[in-house]
C-alpha cells in the first residue's frame, strides 16, 4: 500500500515546509512536497505528502480532507500510481525541401 496523499486545492503560497508542517501532527512525515510549473516556478495548487506509517496517512486524510486552508477547501486522498503517458513529443511536420 502506498504510503502517499495527495493534496490539491492548495493556496498559491502554500510550500513544502507548510506542507509538512500541517501533516506532522497526524503522523511521521517522511516527505513533502508543494509541485511548482518548471517554467515559471509558480505553485500549481497540489502536492504530495509521503507518510512514514499507514496509520498516519489514514489519520492524515480523515482529519484533512476538506480542512480550510486560507479559505480554500483541501481535497486529501490517497495517491495514486501515476499512469504513464502515450507518445513523446517531438517533430511532426515533414520535410521542407
Amino acid at each position: 500500500m502506498s504510503r502517499k496523499i495527495y493534496v490539491g486545492n492548495l493556496p498559491w503560497s502554500t510550500t513544502s515546509a507548510d506542507l509538512e508542517a500541517l501533516f506532522s501532527p497526524h503522523g511521521e512525515v517522511r516527505s513533502a512536497e508543494v509541485i511548482s510549473d518548471r517554467e515559471t516556478g509558480r505553485s500549481r495548487g497540489f502536492g504530495f505528502v509521503e507518510m512514514v506509517t499507514d496509520e498516519g496517512l489514514q489519520a492524515a486524510i480523515s482529519a484533512l480532507n476538506g480542512h480550510e486552508m486560507n479559505g480554500r477547501p483541501l481535497t486529501v486522498n490517497e495517491a495514486r500510481e501515476r499512469t504513464p503517458r502515450p507518445g513523446g513529443g517531438g517533430y511532426r511536420g515533414g520535410d521542407r525541401y
